[in-house]
């Protein structure tokens, strides 16, 4: 029976519901919305960095139309559309029940840096996933939530290695009408701008509106021609600039983004700081109170009651320091504001009151202004105690007031789409349901729910994608394209071999070229005819960190010009679609920071649910998770104190714990061919990781232990 054409009011509400839905990034979590925008032009969607919006403007109105009279892709769309609705207007979420506290008032959640999708590249690693990730989660719980940022116009860095194997940096400037974002508009009609004063100078800034699911996301942008050209490259790059454009973004962030939200008429219940970047709005929040009559200890009593702070870092240099002088131009209006002298100012971001050599620290501003501050693992909280215990002379070190909730990932938002197609043949269409919980991942350690079979078949179906993919990006950068260098590239790595993945900043802390310090055991191990391994290895060190960047240079010429040629790859411009690929793809994470000063970590959090295993120093999130069978140890939960010490027995444990344990367990067939040992540690990493290391459970926590103190 032939499906009944759909009439031109049928499709106009279908192209307006297109249009809305690629505006919100919940498409980057729901694989069937993905598909439809892959469907409607897939080059676009694959050069694009897989924008929606970019796929709408490449597809016109007349090809939509025409499209959509296809009664399967029509059904396909009106499916999507209807999860869509269903989803941003559900009733029955999580907050409803346990937050309702928190209704009408939202939590304020500040942060320098979102990183929501390949489409949207305004953040600079670990820090803005985990923002973007805490942000998706808020929505899927319906917490009543809005996020405040900047909107860099360049974005983050493009890597590209040059001749040397050294990478240099390159930026797009980027369009908000091809974004996946919209203008916020005044009750004129007009894109609304609010305005700031740094130093000597008033400073005005737009907002752009970005969707996540069913909460805001404001990006501040300086860039309008009343501005100043150096305030209008304010919000040009993320991180950009140097210390005097740092304090200026800081400032642009916090009091900035406290005056957006009283222009948007947002009464926030809590302002949470994602580290001390933000910690400016609390000198705001200050103000204000003033300016209604209260003394400025009862403002100071009254800003603390509304925030809180989360650090993320145990490295010193992470902590934004600034000098005195730069200090005084930079925030002169908050110190008349606040009617207090430069002193006094300077001792509010520092640790020994009158210390004129002490510079102003951000945390410190932070810690000293919020009623409540956390780590993000159980190590992190402990070794903040300790960084921060001269802050807090009158109590013990266990005593000082720094918790800790222990990071995690969005779940759906990770998922690549053979292991969502495996939940839905045997879950049906609702197979999300109860995706975060510990009942779902249970599941996964039944072999009558999943065989070892089945699931060795999704560990190879994901390598396989993972090494294709590695090929096509490998031969792009080939600075030298020849039809031989096309056949070389489709022989690069192997798709039956163990795959080890490191992907992250290369940060000098966390050691990348770590593994390959035995250089010629590594090599053995390559070789080996039976049970051989190969690494892929991915990311980027940030601009002005040249050590980072001969890591890089060291790991590209191991890859080139060593017996490692052919077994060891470095794929160029880490985001988060590459992110996305190698977690899924492979079979080992590495992970080998020198402990303690690897924060959290969730790297190796998105590999579980794809039968990823870590190997890992115990660190971060991970000394909390490792139970002796969901993955590899790379030595005991202690360190050495010397730095040098700790790298000589870093190396002998990793070299160990791969040949003796890694190596020696996935080569363990059966006469099918089956790792049933291995198996056994996947099954039991996605039953006990998962669930528990999402954001999920993360912003639950949040809400439970800080959203709703006093509430």
């Amino acid at each position: 029976m032939k499906s009944k054409p759909l009439t031109s009011t049928e499709l106009t509400q279908m192209i307006h519901g297109l249009n809305r839905l690629a505006r919100n990034l919940w498409w980057t979590w729901n694989q069937e919305a993905q598909e439809i925008f892959h469907k409607l032009s897939p080059r676009t969607w694959q050069n694009l960095y897989h924008n929606a919006v970019a796929v709408l403007h490449e597809v016109s109105d007349y090809e939509l139309r025409t499209r959509l009279q296809e009664p399967a892709f029509a059904e396909e769309v009106q499916e999507v559309l209807a999860a869509f609705e269903t989803y941003l207007n559900e009733p029955a979420t999580w907050a409803a029940e346990h937050a309702r506290a928190l209704q009408g008032k939202p939590v304020a959640y500040f942060s320098a840096e979102f990183g929501l999708s390949e489409t949207l590249p305004i953040a600079a690693g670990g820090l803005g996933v985990l923002a973007g990730d805490h942000a998706k989660s808020a929505s899927d719980l319906g917490l009543p939530f809005v996020g405040i940022s900047l909107f860099y116009r360049q974005g983050y860095f493009m890597q590209a290695i040059n001749d040397d194997n050294w990478q240099t940096e390159y930026y797009s400037m980027l369009n908000p009408r091809n974004l996946p974002m919209e203008a916020v508009l005044d009750a004129k009609g007009e894109q609304l701008t609010c305005m700031v004063q740094i130093a000597t100078s008033q400073v005005r800034f737009k907002v752009w509106r970005v969707n996540v699911g069913r909460i805001p996301i404001y990006l501040m942008d300086t860039d309008l021609p009343e501005n100043e050209e150096h305030y209008r490259d304010l919000t040009l790059r993320v991180y950009g600039g140097d210390s005097t454009t740092r304090i200026m973004q800081e400032i642009l962030l916090g009091v900035g983004g406290v005056r957006l939200l009283r222009a948007l008429d947002i009464q926030p219940s809590v302002f949470h700081m994602n580290e001390g970047h933000a910690a400016f709005l609390t000198l705001e929040l200050m103000r204000e109170k003033m300016a209604t009559g209260c003394s400025r200890e009862e403002a100071t009593e009254a800003t603390v009651n509304e925030c809180i702070f989360t650090t993320h870092t145990p490295v010193e240099a992470g902590h934004d320091r600034f000098s005195s002088d730069l200090t005084q131009y930079a925030a002169q209006k908050c110190t008349s504001k606040l009617k207090i002298s430069h002193e006094v100012f300077m001792d509010m971001g520092r640790v020994r009151q009158g210390d004129a050599s002490e510079p102003f620290c951000m945390t410190v501003l932070a810690l000293k202004h919020s009623r409540s501050a956390n780590g993000v693992s159980e190590l992190h909280g402990e070794i903040s105690r300790h960084m921060w215990k001269d802050l807090y002379a009158d109590r013990k070190v266990e005593e000082v007031p720094i918790g800790h909730v222990t990071n995690g990932v969005h779940v759906a938002g990770w998922m690549k789409g053979p292991l969502r197609r495996f939940f839905r043949r045997r879950l049906g269409k609702q197979w999300e349901k109860g995706l975060n919980t510990c009942e779902f991942w249970k599941r996964m350690e039944d072999p009558g729910f999943v065989s070892d079979e089945e699931i060795w078949a999704l560990r190879s179906l994901l390598r396989r994608e993972l090494i294709e993919f590695s090929r096509r990006r490998l031969l792009m950068q080939s600075h030298n394209l020849n039809r031989e260098n096309f056949i070389t590239y489709d022989h690069l790595l192997h798709p039956d071999v163990l795959t080890i993945g490191f992907a992250r900043r290369f940060a000098t802390y966390k050691r990348a070229p770590l593994v390959f310090q035995q250089l010629e055991h590594v090599i053995e191990l390559v070789k080996h005819k039976q049970h051989p391994i190969q690494f892929i290895f991915a990311g980027k060190a940030h601009p002005r960190d040249d050590e980072g960047k001969r890591f890089i240079q060291h790991i590209i010429h191991l890859s080139q010009h060593t017996e490692l040629q052919g077994h060891l790859v470095f794929i160029e411009n880490y985001d988060i679609h590459v992110a996305r690929q190698m977690v899924s793809g492979c079979d080992i994470w590495l992970n080998n920071p020198r402990r303690p000063l690897e924060a959290s970590g969730t790297s190796g959090q998105k590999t579980a649910a794809h039968g990823c295993l870590n190997m890992s120093i115990m660190d971060g999130w991970w000394r909390e998770a490792y139970d002796g069978v969901n993955g590899f140890a790379i030595g005991p939960d202690s360190h050495p104190d010397s730095i040098e010490e700790q790298d000589r027995v870093d190396s002998e444990n990793l070299y160990r714990v791969l040949n003796d344990e890694v190596i020696t367990t996935f080569y363990n067939r059966d006469a099918l061919g089956v790792p049933r040992h291995w198996i056994q540690k996947i099954r039991r990493a996605m039953a006990t990781i998962t669930p528990e290391y999402n954001t999920w459970r993360m912003v639950q926590e949040y809400a439970q232990k800080y959203y709703l103190q006093d509430k």
